[in-house]
């Protein structure tokens, strides 16, 4: 029953806001751009994410490599010195160790794909030409009035249209009982 009251709510908020795009045309333009910009800033968080990531990843596989190197020396001494129980112990340890260092090099790997991904994506919506831009005919009104006057108008527009976005999505939100 819920799910039902929740999909008319839904429903209602959707026409709500495909009214609101319908009585304001340039609006559309400007949820396109938050949105792309919106992506993009969610894009560069996960790069940055990578980038930490993978430096932990090359620290770690440092680490393995330095203690792989150590326990190859220890069992060289322990077969020297006869020691062949110990020294098979040893080779043991040493092998998980590999199986370790091979496990992040793995993670390494998919996350340098994943990488490639985000940057890709990223440039992808770099290069896309940014929603309004090239079309000053959906501006007549601004292009008809002086300079400072039609940026004043605009950036006018730009409020209004704003503060009833942020109207519609205040009301938009369930209230917590």
């Amino acid at each position: 029953m819920s799910n039902s009251w929740f999909d008319q709510l839904e429903s209602q908020l959707e026409q709500q806001l495909e009214a609101f795009l319908g009585n304001h045309p340039g609006q559309q333009e400007l949820l396109e751009l938050e949105e792309l910009q919106e992506r993009q800033r969610r894009l560069r968080q996960r790069r940055l994410q990578i980038q930490a990531q993978a430096e932990q990843l090359r620290q770690a596989l440092l680490q393995i490599a330095s203690e792989i190197t150590q326990w190859q020396e220890r069992v060289q001494r322990a077969r020297v010195a006869g020691a062949q129980e110990l020294a098979g112990r040893a080779e043991a340890h040493q092998g998980q160790l590999m199986g370790q260092g091979r496990d992040r090099w793995q993670q390494l790997g998919e996350l340098g794909k994943e990488f490639a991904r985000v940057e890709q994506e990223l440039q992808e919506l770099e290069q896309r030409p940014r929603p309004g831009s090239g079309k000053p005919a959906s501006r007549p009104a601004a292009a008809a009035a002086p300079p400072a006057e039609a940026d004043l108008e605009q950036a006018w527009a730009d409020f209004e249209s704003r503060q009833e976005l942020e109207e519609l999505r205040r009301r938009s939100r369930p209230s917590s009982p």
